[in-house]
């Protein structure tokens, strides 16, 4: 299980090179444009968060920020890419599918675009430049 965890993937300079970018890219956006508020307002949002998965809203907010906090920034480091990106592309999936539903795509499309390219990470690991690379080894 280890070796498939922390398996980036054999690609070639180039193609690891701009799997880093997008690692990079759109892990720290969601993790510090959206998961970081949440957990900043922790308290203040645990009572009245949405509660799209009938779990209740405090274990949505913590559901939230592992997807949108801790998972991208374990994506930008490149660390358990492929498991990591399952969360982080799942709460993004509730984002476009239920929270934004009946929304105007132009509402939709942010978090479709994150989905998206962490979809991508699920499927093509992390690449060279990695922290999944180096434990590899």
């Amino acid at each position: 299980m280890k070796r498939r965890l922390f398996d980036p993937g054999s690609h070639t300079g180039p193609a690891s090179l701009g799997l880093l970018l997008l690692r990079l890219g759109f892990g720290l956006s969601m993790a510090l444009g959206h998961g970081w508020g949440k957990l900043r307002s922790f308290g203040e949002l645990a009572a009245t968060f949405p509660d799209p998965l009938g779990i209740g809203s405090r274990l949505s907010l913590m559901g939230a920020i592992g997807g949108e906090f801790v998972c991208p920034l374990l994506l930008a480091l490149g660390l358990g890419t492929r498991l990591a990106a399952i969360p982080a592309a799942f709460t993004m999936g509730v984002a476009v599918f239920v929270i934004h539903a009946a929304d105007p795509f132009a509402k939709q499309e942010k978090a479709l675009l994150f989905l998206v390219a962490f979809a991508a990470l699920v499927f093509t690991g992390a690449g060279r430049y990695s922290l999944d690379a180096k434990l590899g080894k």
